[in-house]
């Protein structure tokens, strides 16, 4: 879509969060271990989970177990590795894995390939490699080039490219179907579908939320398939802040309008 797209609408009705993390709640640092989300953002994911009966859920290429360290001391769904790795309501883990000779395989090929690419990182989830060159711009080709070798060569694997970054995943896998299945399950079930995300990797997330009319917001400048956009991290704390301030307001008016239908019942 063009660059006029404007900041997502005031939301109404019952909704179903999801939000990307690097370059979304949190700012991008020059490595994966700097970042950090704000115990301030934290407590309104918690309050905007809590207003949604839980339909919030973390969607991130990071594993759920950097996810939970990050969103440490709540605990909410997630989707890791791009939905490789999924964690419902309920706490049950739905877990897509490759064999492991073929995971030795390609971490032994892509270690060694890498060595001759200073500055260049890998980095292995289990399921999925991350292949980062934010701290080595000049080998993005080279970078992108091995990946894609890679994948052509097993019919198994997909590429994934982000920001500085390639990954080599499960093929069928993305935040689009997670999102997806989550939509499938309670709480999330029946909710207006709302993800905010920023990167490539977003792209399908935002088009299985379009085709279920939700409400899809990117993050940043370039060309996307979403409806709405948020300028920058900064601009999702506010906007985030003022939908879960905007529902527990309309929270407690409901709460009090029942308590008033309830005294007037009781008086009649």
């Amino acid at each position: 879509m063009a660059d006029t797209l404007t900041a997502p609408p005031a939301l109404t009705g019952e909704c179903a969060f999801f939000f990307d993390l690097d370059g979304t709640l949190a700012e991008i640092k020059p490595h994966p271990d700097q970042v950090v989300l704000p115990a301030t953002i934290l407590r309104v994911l918690h309050q905007l989970s809590q207003n949604s009966q839980g339909a919030l859920a973390l969607i991130s290429g990071r594993s759920m177990a950097e996810l939970d360290e990050l969103a440490r001391p709540y605990r909410f769904p997630l989707a890791g590795v791009h939905g490789a790795e999924r964690r419902d309501i309920h706490g049950n883990a739905h877990i897509v894995s490759l064999p492991a000779p073929l995971i030795q395989t390609l971490q032994a090929k892509l270690t060694t390939a890498l060595a001759h690419l200073p500055g260049a990182e890998l980095e292995a989830k289990g399921m999925a490699f991350a292949l980062h060159y934010r701290q080595a711009p000049e080998h993005e080709k080279a970078v992108i080039a091995l990946a894609t070798s890679v994948v052509e060569a097993n019919d198994r694997l997909a590429i994934q490219p982000g920001k500085c970054v390639v990954e080599i995943k499960p093929r069928g896998i993305n935040k689009g179907e997670a999102i997806k299945a989550f939509m499938a399950e309670a709480p999330f079930k029946g909710r207006i579908p709302v993800f905010v995300g920023d990167d490539l990797t977003d792209e399908s997330g935002f088009s299985a939320v379009n085709q279920a009319n939700g409400v899809s917001v990117k993050v940043g400048q370039g060309e996307t398939s979403a409806r709405w956009r948020l300028d920058n991290v900064a601009s999702v704390w506010q906007w985030v802040t003022e939908v879960a301030n905007q529902q527990q307001e309309e929270k407690i008016a409901d709460e009090n309008r029942r308590k008033h239908y309830g005294s007037l019942s009781r008086s009649l």
